[in-house]
């Protein structure tokens, strides 16, 4: 689209309607508490969202008649809707999407909170309530821009595609939202043009995400009573040695990447501990194992199976040389030769998934942060190893995956 064409695009749209716009955002937030996502507990009723979303584009569409717009209200489990909304092109195949503006939230405690979560409020220029930024303030917004289009009818030659998706906030519960809609093909003519993933509770462009490798370091060596410590192979001190090992190889093997300044990634790749278990039993006892649990936050210029595999193989080649590890104190020790026992270290992987990097090479990339830079006044671009596993599947199945806007 020529500048110019752009800007006439933007006069015929005009602003954004904030009377509309809060009053539409009103009724999203005063349904949040119904579409927390934490199941058991708390499995979101995404329509309740959706009912809104329809009363303000259904008007304006080819089902009542009214407008231009089509309407798909997809659903795999009851209550618990995406919608897919299209304003024509002049061009065929020609097609810009805006997808992941998520109906559900995450749980929130009122009691926590110094507002009521669960209705609007305004606080000058904030609004305030769960969904506002994550991501209920995103449906109202694309839902706004939809029906401004409806009611204008600018002659655009692409269509504009909009995907409001279920079940974005909990993956335990799969085959509801945007994986479902791939696996049926509903988004496959999204695949010819740029993709916009709207997910970002940020003015600035967030242009990549990190992978994650979920771990276990489970550790086991010999009980016994701490005040004879030469009797026992400790395995918390096992633990802490091997992982020190395990981190230093990491670090050597998976440095900071030149494209993680590119795109302005907070921090590099980074293999850290966050949980800690053990059996219990007093405190004069030296206990039989242990288990150490955490994460590989991964950039995406590293690859997962690489990763997993080298993990793999600092283990064994610390069992095998398990002698040459560090000890602490003189009577520290991961062997018994008289009882013919050695300390043992296994490592195991949980779920995997994969980091995205934009393409900043794309046409899409670059008006982006053009308009950025306009409505905001300045443009940086950013990336985190916060991990988005759904848009590394689109990205994996050939869409044109843009910016997680």
């Amino acid at each position: 689209m020529a500048s110019s064409t752009a800007d006439d695009l933007k006069k015929t749209l005009g602003d954004l309607d904030k009377d509309s716009f809060i009053s539409l955002l009103s009724k999203l937030i005063g349904e949040a508490k119904f579409v927390q996502n934490n199941p058991p507990d708390l499995i979101p009723q995404e329509d309740r969202v959706v009912k809104h979303v329809l009363a303000s584009l259904l008007p304006l569409s080819t089902t009542t008649g009214g407008g231009p717009l089509l309407i798909n209200h997809v659903t795999y489990h009851p209550g618990r809707g995406n919608v897919i909304v299209e304003y024509p092109g002049t061009v065929p195949g020609k097609v810009l999407s805006f997808v992941g503006c998520h109906m559900d939230v995450v749980t929130a405690n009122p009691d926590d909170w110094e507002f009521d979560p669960f209705s609007l409020s305004i606080d000058g220029d904030k609004l305030r309530g769960r969904g506002t930024t994550d991501c209920l303030g995103h449906v109202a917004l694309v839902t706004e821009l939809m029906r401004r289009l409806a009611q204008t009818k600018p002659k655009l030659k692409s269509t504009v595609v909009v995907v409001l998706i279920a079940n974005e906030e909990n993956s335990s519960i799969s085959g509801v939202g945007v994986d479902a809609l791939v696996k049926d093909g509903l988004l496959n003519k999204l695949k010819d043009g740029p993709l916009f993933w709207i997910d970002t509770a940020d003015k600035q462009p967030c242009i990549g995400t990190g992978g994650a490798i979920p771990w276990k370091l489970h550790v086991t060596g010999k009980l016994f009573h701490s005040g004879l410590p030469h009797k026992a192979i400790n395995p918390l001190e096992l633990a802490m040695e091997a992982l020190k090992e395990i981190q230093s190889r990491f670090y050597r093997d998976f440095p900071p990447h030149d494209k993680e300044k590119v795109y302005g990634y907070a921090t590099p790749s980074t293999m850290k501990p966050t949980q800690w278990k053990y059996p219990g039993g007093g405190i004069n006892q030296i206990p039989f194992e242990c288990t150490i649990s955490g994460d590989v936050r991964l950039t995406p210029f590293y690859n997962i199976t690489d990763v997993t595999k080298k993990l793999q193989e600092y283990v064994d080649d610390i069992n095998e040389n398990i002698t040459n590890l560090d000890s602490r104190g003189p009577v520290s020790k991961y062997v018994l030769p008289d009882e013919n026992l050695r300390g043992r270290l296994t490592i195991s992987f949980d779920e995997t998934s994969s980091g995205v990097a934009c393409d900043l090479e794309s046409r899409g990339f670059h008006v982006l942060c053009k308009a950025t830079e306009e409505v905001v006044g300045h443009v940086k671009p950013y990336s985190i190893t916060g991990t988005l596993p759904l848009i590394r599947e689109l990205q994996d199945s050939m869409f044109k995956l843009l910016d997680m806007a």
